[in-house]
């Protein structure tokens, strides 16, 4: 146990004020640039119409911390107030009016863009604007570079092999949809998931993205799909083979909630040979993985859930405690900052803590390389007390809650192959 939590944040953002990103993109791209960024500042001006109150309170009542987004003392400044001693940052800063996105939308929306060219501008207009901020304070970064893998799979292994020598960024987040292009079940990508898999670049998808087209306005049918679409890409991988083939591959789903993952792991396995109605496609499985597909969580398969739900936390144990990351959203509105100490308090007061310090930094150094010796000292400095979340120090965790949680194996009589 520590006196205080290294609080590893799996889901933070950042990005410059729209314009600014023009000094980081390449010149060639300025007369599009300037075309996207009026757009972009015209439906802004519609969505005030609509919210005034709402987007000018948030923004006006956080004026200095939103400018974390793009300034790394700001940041550190914020990170510090809230408790966090390190975060993850992906793209999209402003979740209100899109006025931090990278160009061309080449961020949580990449895969809607059409032109590879401007998918991949954008999308290294961003990382280098990354990559800088990322260089102050690297031990607390870990930057989330874009790459557009599905518009052309040789540039993005450049690009992660770039992405890979630059000091602060731990992985890649690549588009959650891949429309009309070939899913990342094809082997076209196979070179793309080795380059990350040997340059220790965990691979990642983020909520946001879905075929809105469908949804004729109907904010409820993507509520209800969009967790799917960001989870999606990790059993096309999965059952592709792709871990089997590299080991090392680490992917994850990132502010995309873990409670599909409790489904997932009893249904999948069943597929591997529980029960008698699925003896026919546990052999058309076998030779593409060699596990439970319950047991590639915690080693390949990850969620950062953000701002995870009671009773998330509550079903911990299967979803996996080396599986799931806890996450301040910062600086979006949804998020639990600038008020994470009282989130915090709320949900885990009842949680022993080394299971408290697994969810919320322990799994995360693993996936992104942290330090946590680097860490403490911050930690010691801004971070929470077991004392200051309300638990008791002498609630011990349960020994048999993990085995005791996989109700499936013994109900479908499933034999692991891990202990």
């Amino acid at each position: 146990m520590t006196s205080r939590y290294v609080i590893i944040s799996a889901d933070g953002h950042c990005g410059l004020p729209l314009r600014d990103y023009a000094a980081y993109l390449d010149p060639g791209f300025r007369q599009q640039f300037d075309d996207w960024a009026t757009e972009k500042e015209a439906q802004r001006q519609l969505k005030l119409e609509s919210n005034f109150e709402y987007i000018m309170g948030w923004e006006t009542s956080n004026a200095e911390g939103l400018r974390g987004a793009y300034d790394p003392v700001t940041r550190d400044k914020e990170l510090d107030a809230d408790g966090v001693s390190a975060d993850v940052l992906f793209a999209d800063a402003d979740a209100v009016t899109g006025m931090g996105s990278p160009p061309f939308d080449a961020g949580l929306a990449a895969g809607m863009i059409v032109d590879a060219d401007l998918a991949f501008a954008g999308a290294r207009a961003h990382n280098r604007f990354l990559a800088e901020l990322c260089s102050v304070s690297p031990e607390r970064r870990a930057g989330i570079a874009l790459i557009p893998l599905c518009h052309d799979p040789v540039r993005a292994v450049e690009e992660a092999e770039w992405a890979a020598e630059q000091p602060g960024i731990r992985g890649v987040m690549i588009p959650t949809m891949w429309r009309d292009r070939p899913p990342y079940s094809s082997e076209v990508y196979e070179p793309f998931w080795a380059a990350c898999a040997a340059a220790n670049l965990p691979v990642h998808t983020h909520s946001g993205e879905a075929p809105h087209e469908d949804y004729n306005d109907h904010l409820g049918i993507y509520l209800a799909e969009v967790v799917w679409w960001a989870a999606r890409p990790s059993w096309h991988l999965l059952f592709s083979g792709a871990f089997e083939r590299h080991p090392n591959l680490k992917f994850v789903v990132t502010e995309a909630a873990a409670y599909w993952i409790a489904d997932a792991k009893w249904k999948w396995d069943q597929y591997m040979g529980g029960g008698h109605t699925t003896k026919k496609m546990a052999a058309l499985l076998q030779g593409k993985i060699s596990k439970l597909p319950s047991e590639y969580f915690g080693t390949n398969i990850f969620a950062g859930a953000s701002t995870m739900s009671k009773e998330e936390l509550r079903r911990r144990h299967v979803l996996g405690l080396d599986a799931v990351m806890w996450g301040t959203d910062y600086p979006h509105p949804e998020g639990s900052w600038p008020n994470t100490a009282a989130k915090l308090k709320k949900d885990f007061f009842d949680i022993p803590v080394a299971e408290t310090e697994m969810i919320v930094g322990g799994v995360a150094a693993n996936v992104y390389g942290f330090d946590l010796a680097e860490l403490q000292p911050i930690a010691n400095r801004i971070g929470f007390s077991p004392e200051d979340l309300g638990q008791d120090v002498s609630l011990e965790a349960n020994p048999h809650a993990d085995a005791e949680a996989k109700w499936w194996l013994s109900d479908y009589g499933i034999t692991p192959t891990r202990k």
